[in-house]
């Protein structure tokens, strides 16, 4: 098995749902009392999320590669970002490392397409729905992503940063989201992915009339099958060419 490099903490709140996950693909795999063999690096999230707000992207990128390092130093041989928005900064990542960096909408835009389908809602923060990475990487992969309007773009980050990274998962949110969904699927949406890796804590497959994208879950079952695979698999095996 090879060990998993986690570089977390954007929020530690879907940090923990990415180890509870690894930890459950494996076992589920395996049997028995088998778990992943990970390695975790947790930032704090408060110097990231200020950088964000600043537009400092380059730094935050800095900020990453230095602790992608790290994970490589302690023995991960694949890495996962552990979060939608900073995947933004993934080039920088991906150059200060040796090991693959399995990125999150390699694994979701292949769920996608396997589903069939062509045109999906985005629901994440407000630098992933406005911002050209998300849309540009899922389009080149035939995926095109509609983003919802201002004001329930500005209420689906509201929610992200004042309730589901500290820990708040409310009946009412999920009903405004609810309804964010369906405005997007009135406006041609076959999927929606739920590009923010908090997102899923509040919003599953009962709250859309279309199938739903997790992208923590996708990101992490890619991980499990990499990290399961054969030796005779190469390690880059499932990275995406894609710019």
């Amino acid at each position: 098995m090879r060990t998993i490099g986690m570089l977390g903490g954007m929020s530690w709140e879907s940090t923990a749902e990415y180890y509870r996950l690894a930890n459950q693909l494996v076992r589920d795999r395996l049997g028995g009392v088998h778990s992943a063999r990970l390695v975790v690096d947790s930032v704090d999230f408060a110097d990231v999320e200020r950088l964000q707000v600043a537009g400092r992207w380059e730094d935050a990128g800095a900020l990453l590669a230095g602790r992608a390092r790290a994970l490589q130093a302690a023995g991960a041989e694949l890495l996962l970002l552990c979060t939608n928005t900073m995947h933004l900064v993934v080039d920088a990542i991906e150059a200060a490392v040796d090991v693959p960096v399995l990125h999150i909408l390699d694994a979701t835009g292949a769920a996608v397409r396997a589903a069939g389908v062509g045109r999906v809602g985005l629901l994440g923060t407000a630098f992933t729905m406005e911002q050209p990475f998300y849309r540009d990487r899922l389009a080149a992969q035939g995926v095109e992503v509609v983003v919802p309007e201002a004001d329930d773009r500005a209420l689906v980050h509201r929610v992200i940063y004042e309730e589901l990274v500290r820990g708040v998962v409310s009946d009412a949110s999920r009903e405004a989201y609810t309804a964010v969904i369906e405005r997007l699927v009135a406006r041609g949406a076959q999927g929606v992915v739920l590009g923010c890796t908090e997102i899923e804590l509040l919003v599953g497959p009962d709250d859309s009339p279309v199938p739903v994208f997790p992208t923590t879950r996708l990101h992490v079952e890619a991980a499990v099958a990499l990290a399961l695979a054969p030796p005779s698999v190469p390690p880059s095996a499932p990275r995406s060419t894609d710019a």
